[in-house]
């Protein structure tokens, strides 16, 4: 044989070997992964700037960016309810430098607008419940409803005689009317607002007796004593207002609430969510932010992906029947 096929030969082999140590390599750095994160993380907001939700995103989001060492970037998406914001998301690498912040109207969203792009289960990674508010069912200060009691018995005894002011349709704000509704067995009228500010100015005005509002919306004017709140919606009195009875106190059983939540796009790996859901909680506990939310009405809460999946399912499978029953539709 020549002197070629030898040559031949070895090169072969040695690139066999040279392929197979690249491989080995690669492996190894493949799995040596980088630490979390090694840049900025981009949190989605659905609402406009300034906003309750926005204002949570930036309180965590300056929190969780001096424990990473990492920029966290809040981003307002706005528009349907969180439909917008949401589909960009679902639509990111599940590598967790993405997420949004969502209200609870995520769980309810597949009710209010039938033809929303993703699965409000399959295509969202749950992470942690992040704080939760009350509504607050509101009257002037000059009313003559003293009491949640009071209301029921006009609309029981001339039905279709009241009315309630609520922040849009599908709000939680107006799903708070529409249980009261529904529990209550009592007929009235919900009108709806682009917002919650403009149904309080029309409370104070006189044109609707009374209002459903979130706590960060009502509470500059119950402090200035030109509102009075009859009643708060979720199940037992809130720290917030101590004096202010449940809804519960009087239709036992009733029971609802704003709450916020962090979610990523499915697909995330499970270690990434629970060290997510890990800083997001420790966020929460932190003195800085329970000051800063309290300052809102806000009420951090924190926990597992599991239990924000179940508190998501809960809702979803609550407020369907009622939203149907209602006939209520965003689209």
């Amino acid at each position: 044989m020549d002197s070629s096929f030898w040559s031949k030969l070895f090169l072969s082999r040695w690139s066999r070997r040279a392929v197979c140590v690249a491989a080995i390599f690669a492996s190894g750095v493949t799995s040596a992964q980088t630490p979390f994160p090694s840049k900025a993380v981009h949190i989605l907001v659905p609402y406009a700037a300034g906003g309750g939700v926005d204002i949570l995103a930036r309180t965590l989001g300056d929190a969780v960016s001096r424990e990473w060492g990492q920029s966290v970037i809040v981003e307002n998406r706005p528009g349907a309810g969180g439909v917008i914001a949401s589909q960009v998301l679902v639509t990111s690498p599940p590598d967790g430098y993405t997420l949004i912040v969502v209200a609870s109207g995520h769980a309810t969203n597949p009710f209010l607008y039938p033809n929303i792009p993703y699965d409000t289960f399959r295509d969202f990674t749950p992470i942690s419940l992040l704080a939760t508010s009350p509504n607050i069912l509101l009257v002037r200060a000059d009313s003559p409803f003293k009491s949640l009691a009071d209301v029921l018995s006009q609309a029981r005894a001339k039905p279709g005689s009241l009315s309630f002011g609520h922040a849009g349709t599908g709000t939680s704000t107006h799903l708070a009317g529409e249980l009261l509704k529904s529990m209550a067995k009592i007929d009235i009228k919900p009108i709806s607002y682009k917002g919650g500010a403009p149904a309080i100015n029309d409370l104070l005005g006189g044109q609707i007796p009374m209002s459903f509002n979130n706590a960060p919306e009502a509470l500059g004017q119950l402090k200035a004593g030109t509102l009075r709140a009859l009643a708060v919606t979720t199940a037992q009195r809130s720290p917030l207002l101590p004096d202010v009875p449940a809804i519960s106190e009087t239709l036992p059983g009733y029971a609802t609430e704003v709450w916020w939540a962090v979610l990523g796009p499915r697909g995330m790996p499970s270690d990434l969510v629970a060290k997510l859901s890990r800083d997001f909680v420790a966020a929460l506990n932190t003195d800085a932010v329970k000051q800063r939310l309290a300052k809102f009405g806000d009420s951090p809460v924190g926990s597992t992906p599991q239990q924000l999946d179940a508190k998501i399912h809960a809702d979803y499978d609550k407020w369907g029947p009622i939203i149907k029953a209602a006939g209520i539709s965003a689209d």
